[in-house]
């Protein structure tokens, strides 16, 4: 799978790869060269999966501003 691959999954769906990669590594049934790639992916995966959750946190924060554009009391959204 490309970067760009990655770029469009959906958080649900990256995540799951990443617990499929987390797994096979766990394992350890894989050479050095699989784990390697395995490792890189899972990185790639974790960092998309970051991206995602801030544009969730911004959109949250965006939709709890006042009319006037003064925060009305941004609470942090559990899990993130």
């Amino acid at each position: 799978m490309t970067d760009a691959e990655i770029d469009g999954m959906s958080f649900e769906d990256a995540m799951k790869e990443l617990e499929s990669v987390v797994g096979k590594l766990e394992h350890g049934e894989a050479t050095l060269e699989q784990s390697i790639a395995l490792y890189e992916r899972g990185a790639k995966l974790r960092a998309h999966c970051e991206r995602r959750l801030r544009q969730a946190e911004e959109r949250v924060e965006k939709i709890m501003l006042a009319a006037n554009g003064e925060p009305s009391g941004t609470t942090p959204v559990e899990g993130l």
